[in-house]
């Protein structure tokens, strides 16, 4: 018996041999399906009017109507109906180009129970799949979206709550979150909730830029203001005028830096760089930071003054390890967006698949879904998403036991750290973008600590793989 229930499944029986087809019809009724028959294709597509089966089960040669016609009536009409042809083994030709018309599958007559049994049970499991992607659609439409964010978890309606309130004023926003949990999309749907949707939307990430450029970035130069400055630039505050600048990785910008932020936050006006003339500008400014803001301003990462100014309205986006419930909405929206972009008709992911992506941790979050799932797509050839399309990363047991970290007393936290940095670059094969992750910090940090470990090490050796202790 499947684990799926049958018990509301109609299937139609369609025979022009009644004996077969009360026996077929008996069958499959004592399997707890819900079947009718029909002696022919025509008096079929009255029984599919008025019986409304789910299942077809029809066989292939019959006076009136036979099944490849009763195929192609049912396929113009647009029904969501699985067909499974029988046929005699004189006719398995004209049975494959029924499966290449859209039949589900065939079977050979005489029909031996199990076989029929089996192909039954994957396909009430692919209409629980298809059904329950029919749902998502349908809950992606009426529930747990927010403009282009997903998810109807109680942490993400406190950040659609936030976005609310925020939204219609000019205050400044901090959001702060792991990598990859959609900073940007909550910038980006504040603004264009705001009244200032119609203006630009700046976004600049601080971690990205070298620290000699950032300021000539936000506050633009004039001409000869710096070597290399050939022509007068405007920066983000003069491109952002009106509108809304979304600075990233505020935490990463240089104290000298947010000095001059700050006084910008507080008089509306900045020089460019070499500029002697103050500009007033109007922005909106919405800061985000990967590591709690409060931490930062202790560390003495992101000065204090400036992040009262900027945390008037402040928000923490959750991991999406601890909102697991909005995956499904997440994976369907992400297969839509795939198909659309690939030309492809990935309908859902597969059971097993769908345990994977649950059990796995994310720790690149909603970004590191959104890869794996356009991957999955790109792959698949079907209509499901299977365990084979899934990166090892994320099919692996989570009970597989990863790299442990041993320390004793006596080691020193700089030492610690050079431990950890190593074993995590070893175990994201030297992927430095997923490495950041995974420890917390941004890859700019991470590089910086790299070149510190370097600068430790005798000699002109170069590479991280050099600084493991030999």
């Amino acid at each position: 018996m499947s684990d799926h229930d049958i018990s509301g499944e109609r299937v139609l029986v369609v025979e022009d041999e009644p004996a077969t087809r009360l026996g077929l019809t008996e069958l499959v009724r004592t399997w707890g399906f819900m079947a009718d028959s029909a002696a022919d294709g025509e008096e079929a597509l009255q029984k599919i009017t008025a019986f409304r089966p789910s299942i077809v089960i029809s066989d292939l040669v019959m006076p009136r109507m036979g099944g490849l016609d009763l195929l192609r009536a049912v396929k113009d009409e647009g029904g969501d109906l699985t067909i499974v042809i029988l046929t005699a083994q004189g006719t398995v030709e004209t049975a494959v180009e029924a499966i290449k018309e859209g039949a589900y599958d065939y079977l050979t007559k005489p029909v031996e129970p199990q076989r029929l049994k089996i192909l039954l049970d994957k396909i009430v499991e692919r209409q629980d799949t298809l059904r329950e992607v029919k749902v998502l659609r349908r809950q992606l439409r009426e529930h747990g979206t927010f403009g282009r964010m997903i998810g109807s978890s109680p942490q993400m309606r406190k950040v659609y709550h936030v976005i609310e309130q925020a939204a219609p004023t000019s205050a400044n926003v901090l959001i702060w979150g792991e990598s990859g949990t959609g900073k940007e999309l909550v910038a980006q749907t504040i603004h264009q909730l705001s009244p200032r949707t119609q203006q630009p939307f700046v976004p600049i990430n601080c971690a990205a830029i070298p620290e000699t450029l950032l300021e000539s970035e936000i506050f633009g130069h004039e001409k000869g203001a710096f070597t290399g400055a050939h022509d007068r630039r405007a920066g983000c505050f003069e491109l952002a005028d009106r509108g809304t600048l979304f600075l990233d990785e505020i935490a990463e910008m240089t104290p000298a830096t947010q000095v001059k932020l700050l006084r910008v936050l507080q008089e509306r006006k900045f020089r460019r760089l070499g500029g002697r003339n103050e500009q007033t500008v109007d922005v909106r400014v919405i800061a985000a930071t990967n590591v709690n803001p409060s931490d930062a301003v202790k560390t003495g990462k992101l000065r204090e003054d400036l992040y009262y100014r900027l945390n008037v309205f402040s928000m923490q986006l959750p991991p999406l390890r601890e909102r697991k419930e909005d995956l499904p909405l997440l994976v369907q929206s992400f297969i839509h967006e795939f198909n659309q972009r690939n030309q492809k008709s990935v309908a859902a992911v597969e059971g097993g698949a769908m345990r994977m992506l649950e059990q796995y941790n994310w720790p690149g979050n909603v970004r590191e879904l959104r890869n794996v799932m356009e991957r999955a797509v790109i792959l698949s050839s079907g209509e499901f998403i299977e365990p084979k399309h899934l990166p090892p990363l994320v099919t692996e047991s989570p009970d597989v036991v990863k790299p442990t970290l041993s320390l004793t007393p006596g080691t020193t936290v700089e030492e610690a750290e050079r431990r950890l940095i190593l074993m995590t670059l070893e175990h994201t094969r030297d992927n430095k973008t997923r490495a950041a992750e995974i420890l917390g910090i941004s890859l700019k940090t991470l590089h910086n600590k790299l070149n510190k470990l370097r600068g430790r090490v005798p000699g002109k050796k170069s590479t991280e793989e050099e600084i493991v202790p030999q």
